[in-house]
C-alpha cells in the first residue's frame, strides 16, 4: 500500500476518522472551557476521587491520573470495573463516572452502587442512561457533544476531568500547560498529515515498519498511559494485535520473556516512548532495555515527545501514536472507525440478564 496515494484514504477510512485525529486540540481547549464552567457538587471538599471508566472513555482518566499525580493533594484511584474499593463511601468520597455514550453498564453500575453508599456524584457522558441517571438521582452531569467513537473524544474526557480536578482544588491551576499542549499538537499536526510524503512522515515510516509485526510499546511515568493508548489504537483502527508494558515493571520481568518462542521473536518490534521531562531513572532504564531487547535479536525504536512541557510531551507522543495507527489500518486496508467485533460482543452480552448480587458483596450494597 502506498500511503503517498491520497486517493487511498478515501477509499478505506469512509467515516473520515483522519479528522477526529486532526482536531484532537480544538477537543482540548473546549473540553477545559466547558469543564470550567459545569456545576460542581454542593457537598463536602473531597478526601478521595475515584473515577470510574473503561475502553475510551477511560483512556483520558488515566492521562489526566498519570499527569496530575505528582500534584494531587488526595488520593484519586481510576476503577476499570463494576465494584468500588469497601473505603469509597461517604459524601468526602467523589465518584466520577466517564462513560462517552452514557450508557456503559461499568460505570451505571458503579454510580448507582456509590449513591447507595452516599457518595458525592458527577457524571460526565454525551448523554445516555447516564444523563437519565444524574437526572434521577440529583447529581451534577458534565455533558458535551461530540459525534464519534469514544477513543476519538480522548481530548474531552481529558481536558473535563483535568477541569473538574482544578475545580475541586485538588491541583493547581494547568491552563498554562494545557495551552503549551495546544500548541505543541498544532505544530505538529502538518508535519504528520497525509500530504507529507512517506520519506518526510515520522508516523507514515513507523506504520511501514509495522506491518506484519507484533507490536510491544513500552512507557513510563506519564507516558506509561500513553503507551497504553498506542495499544488501544492500534487494535481499534487497525485491527491488529498490539501491547503495552510499563517501565520500570517491564525491568522485573518482561526482559527474561525475550528467548521464547524463538521463532516468534524476529517478528516482534518494541517501541519506546522517551521524554525529557521522565524521572531520570526511567530515561536510563528504557536506553538499557532497549539495548538489551536489540541484543536479544528484537526490532526497536524509540518515539521522542515534543513541546516545551510534560503536558505537551503527553498529547505530542499520543498524537504520533495515532497517526501510526491510523496509517497502520490503511496499509493494512481495513476501515480505522467500524469495531464490529467489540459491539458484537456488546449486543450478545445485553442479551445475558444482569444480576449484580455475588456472594462477596457486602450487606450494605445490596
Amino acid at each position: 500500500m502506498n500511503l503517498d496515494d491520497l486517493s487511498i484514504y478515501p477509499r478505506y477510512d469512509q467515516q473520515d476518522m483522519l479528522w477526529h485525529i486532526q482536531h484532537v486540540a480544538d477537543q482540548l481547549w473546549q473540553g477545559w472551557e466547558l469543564g470550567m464552567g459545569h456545576d460542581l457538587p454542593t457537598s463536602n471538599p473531597p478526601q478521595q476521587i475515584v473515577i470510574v471508566g473503561v475502553g475510551g472513555s477511560a483512556i483520558g482518566a488515566d492521562l489526566v491520573l498519570h499527569y496530575a499525580a505528582p500534584q494531587l493533594s488526595i488520593p484519586l484511584i481510576l476503577v476499570r470495573d463494576y465494584e468500588l474499593p469497601a473505603w469509597a463511601s461517604g459524601p468526602s468520597v467523589f465518584v466520577v463516572g466517564s462513560s462517552h455514550s452514557g450508557n456503559t453498564e461499568e460505570v451505571l453500575y458503579a454510580l448507582e452502587l456509590s449513591h447507595r453508599r452516599k457518595c458525592s456524584l458527577i457524571g460526565i457522558s454525551t448523554g445516555g442512561k447516564l444523563a437519565d441517571l444524574a437526572r434521577r438521582l440529583n447529581f451534577p452531569h458534565w455533558r458535551y457533544e461530540y459525534q464519534g467513537q469514544p477513543r476519538a473524544a480522548v481530548g474531552y474526557s481529558f481536558s473535563l476531568l483535568l477541569a473538574l480536578l482544578y475545580r475541586l482544588k485538588v491541583i493547581p491551576n494547568p491552563s498554562a500547560e494545557l495551552q503549551s499542549a495546544v500548541q505543541a499538537i498544532s505544530a505538529l499536526q502538518p508535519k504528520l498529515s497525509p500530504q507529507v510524503p512517506t520519506v518526510q512522515n515520522l508516523a507514515k515510516r513507523m506504520a511501514g515498519q509495522l506491518i506484519g509485526r507484533w507490536v510491544s510499546i513500552y512507557g513510563a511515568g506519564f507516558l506509561a498511559p500513553v503507551a497504553r493508548r498506542w495499544k488501544t489504537q492500534i487494535n481499534e483502527l487497525a485491527k491488529a494485535w498490539a501491547q503495552f508494558e510499563e517501565i520500570p515493571e517491564a525491568n522485573h520481568n518482561t526482559l527474561t520473556g525475550t528467548q521464547n518462542p524463538e521463532a516468534l521473536m524476529p517478528q516482534i518490534v518494541a517501541l519506546f516512548l522517551r521524554s525529557r521531562f521522565l524521572h531520570p531513572r526511567h530515561q536510563q532504564r528504557l536506553e538499557m532495555t532497549q539495548r538489551e531487547f536489540m541484543i536479544q535479536g528484537l526490532g526497536t525504536d524509540f518515539i521522542d515527545a515534543e513541546g516545551e512541557t510534560p503536558l505537551a510531551h503527553l498529547w505530542t507522543c499520543l498524537l504520533i501514536g495515532d497517526y501510526i495507527a491510523y496509517y497502520l489500518a490503511i496499509a493494512y486496508g481495513v476501515d480505522p472507525t467500524p469495531i464490529d467485533i467489540l459491539e458484537n460482543f456488546k449486543r450478545d452480552l445485553a442479551k445475558i440478564p444482569f444480576s449484580s448480587t455475588r456472594s462477596t458483596t457486602r450487606p450494605q450494597d445490596r
